[in-house]
C-alpha cells in the first residue's frame, strides 16, 4: 500500500511539473506575441526563428556535453 501512495506522489508532482514549465512557456510566448514586432507576425516569427538558432548555435558546445 505504501508503494502506491508513493507512486501516486510522483505522478502528482510530475503532472504538477508539467503543467508549471507548459504556463512558462505559454507567458513567454504570449509576451513574445505583444512585444516583439505585435503588428508584424512574420516578422516576429521570422526574428524569433533566427534568434533561436542563434542561441542553439551558441549552445552547441552544452548541448553535446549533456548528450
Amino acid at each position: 500500500m505504501r508503494e502506491k501512495s508513493s507512486h501516486i506522489k510522483k505522478v502528482f508532482f510530475t503532472i504538477m511539473i508539467a503543467f508549471a514549465i507548459v504556463s512558462f512557456w505559454r507567458g513567454t510566448w504570449g509576451l513574445m506575441d505583444l512585444y516583439l514586432f505585435p503588428d508584424n507576425l512574420i516578422m516576429s516569427f521570422s526574428i524569433s526563428i533566427i534568434l533561436g538558432i542563434f542561441i542553439l548555435y551558441l549552445t552547441k558546445n552544452l548541448i553535446k556535453k549533456l548528450i
